[in-house]
């Protein structure tokens, strides 16, 4: 039972193995063998390629076909023959003939009717082509041509050398003359009496473009040389023949460029003169409201500036994207990848620079803010200087200049100074706080004169005092008067010379500026009698009447 256990499973395995191995050699139908290329093969004769055949002719394959048209061509030069070759149209294509003689058939499998090709005309370049080649092999075998060739080929060889002597002299020469051009134009470049540019870097500069220039001019001076010699030699003449050929074409290529963007440049040159004066004639009318000779609605003096620069930016995109469909390379894959990437990095990188010129124009358009006021915002206090696009300056009373971003100004309260009375100047208020011991009006007098006394304090509007908190232990006066900008003087000063008469007079009449504070209650009831109300300089109504009366 175990031998015959051991034979069943050993002949299980040999079935699987089998069955494996014929499943390997099945043809998967989802996955055809790939087609085998068809075989070429050349025909080359004298460093040229006659004829490539591609097709099989009566079961001969393309490598036979080129070896017997070899053999035949060799036999019919042999001969020494005139060494003429023909075309024959048949049936079957067109043959190429050698003094009558059949070398090798043309059959439609051998060309590329897609292209335009028919036996006739491929078999009449290669007998061109062959044409070529026997001429060649005739003068490379003609000592007298050879000794020609070699002389222009010396010749060449000789202005080669000149050429190339006389571009090094002239890198010389130029990077000399260069150098000292750039170094003496460059030293008069001066701002105010100072030299702001460093020659050095121009220099070096120049230099280098001077050498890529020199070395430009010597790799050509080298191609053409290359291409003459190996013209001028027979077996390479094929070689000379494509480098000329190459250098034709890129020539031809550029030339042919330069032809097709032509109309496109000039779109875009007129696009580009159109908007220039559209920009010159709306910055003229802009000019105009700014000078204030030209009364606009909708637009002012403030709004005049930017309102042109947003304009001209809007005519500058209009127009960029009207020629940008006429500029030279726009619809290349690399263009496109180039706007693109520029466009991702724009909209990721300037998201801040878009919401700080947004607020900017808020504020302007809004005229919240003017150049010449005085603002409070948030904790700074100060003259608006410049109110620009990204940004909002503010030079303090104490010499102080504060720049802020623009989006924080929007974010935040804004107190204009300059907007409480018609016409020049700014508000001033300043708050003390004094005991109940004393009267009110005695206070409010007392800041009234203090502000009389200050000269840079208008008369109208007349100053007022407000009490605008009662506390525990004291009242909270607030002065609020109206300064002109007539003087050179700041806000700061003004304020600084008001509370220098607040304390004067505060003293001349004994009233003490500090606040009290209690810990416990004062043994006298800080009470004011009626009769007391009215201490110098407050003025009673009765003979405020009285005076008035007289």
């Amino acid at each position: 039972m175990t031998v015959l256990r051991r034979l069943l499973f050993a002949s299980l395995l040999m079935m699987l193995h089998c069955f494996a191995t014929a499943a390997d050699t099945l043809p998967s139908p989802q996955a055809p063998a790939p087609a085998a290329a068809p075989a070429q093969a050349k025909l080359v004769f004298a460093n040229r390629t006659i004829f490539v055949f591609r097709s099989v002719l009566t079961g001969y394959p393309p490598e036979e076909r080129a070896d017997g048209a070899r053999k035949r061509l060799e036999a019919t030069l042999a001969r020494n023959g005139p060494q003429l070759p023909g075309t024959r149209a048949i049936a079957e294509g067109t043959q190429v003939m050698l003094d009558g003689a059949l070398l090798f058939l043309v059959t439609p499998a051998d060309i590329n009717p897609l292209a335009g090709d028919t036996t006739d005309s491929v078999a009449a370049d290669s007998a061109a082509i062959l044409g070529k080649a026997l001429l060649e092999r005739r003068e490379q075998a003609s000592p007298r041509y050879l000794l020609i060739a070699a002389a222009l080929c010396a010749a060449a060889t000789l202005a080669y050398g000149l050429i190339l002597h006389g571009l090094r002299l002239m890198h010389r020469w130029v990077g000399k003359r260069s150098t000292q051009a750039i170094s003496r134009r460059l030293g008069q470049v001066r701002l105010k009496n100072v030299r702001v540019l460093d020659a050095e870097h121009y220099v070096a500069f120049m230099r280098q473009l001077v050498n890529l220039l020199i070395w430009g001019l010597r790799l050509m001076a080298t191609y053409l040389w290359l291409a003459f010699v190996m013209g001028k030699i027979p077996y390479s003449r094929s070689w000379g023949e494509r480098l000329q050929d190459y250098l034709i074409d890129v020539i031809a290529g550029v030339a042919q460029g330069v032809i097709d963007a032509l109309p496109g440049l000039v779109l875009v040159a007129v696009i580009a003169a159109i908007a220039r004066l559209v920009m010159l004639t709306a910055g003229s009318v802009f000019q105009r409201v700014e000078s204030g000779e030209l009364q606009i609605a909708w637009l002012d003096h403030d709004t005049a500036m930017p309102t042109r620069r947003i304009f001209n930016v809007v005519i500058w995109l209009f127009a960029l994207a009207m020629a940008y469909p006429y500029l030279p390379g726009a619809h290349t894959a690399a263009f496109q990848g180039v706007s693109v990437l520029v466009g991702l990095m724009v909209s990721i990188g300037a998201s801040s620079i878009v919401g700080q010129g947004a607020s900017g124009l808020i504020l302007m358009y809004a005229r919240s803010l003017r150049k010449g006021e005085y603002v409070r915002i948030g904790e700074s206090e100060g003259t608006v200087v410049e109110l620009g696009m990204f940004e909002t300056r503010l030079r303090t009373g104490l010499g102080e200049e504060i720049t802020m971003p623009n989006a924080w100004v929007l974010s935040n309260t804004t107190k204009n100074y300059s907007r409480a009375h018609a016409g020049t100047g700014f508000v001033l208020d300043t708050t003390v706080t004094i005991g109940y011991d004393t009267p009110w009006r005695q206070v409010h007098a007392m800041l009234e004169l203090a502000a009389a006394r200050t000269e840079d304090i208008a008369a109208t509007p007349k100053p007022y005092v407000m009490q605008i908190g009662l506390s525990d232990f004291y009242v909270e006066y607030r002065l609020v008067a109206y300064a002109t900008v007539e003087t050179p003087r700041r806000r700061a000063e003004v304020l600084n010379q008001l509370h220098q008469h607040i304390v004067d007079v505060f003293n001349e009449f004994g009233v003490q500026i500090t606040s009290p504070h209690f810990t416990q209650e004062p043994v006298t009831q800080h009470v004011i009698p009626k009769e007391n109300w009215h201490p110098a300089p407050a003025v009673a109504p009765i003979d405020l009447a009285r005076d008035q009366q007289q």
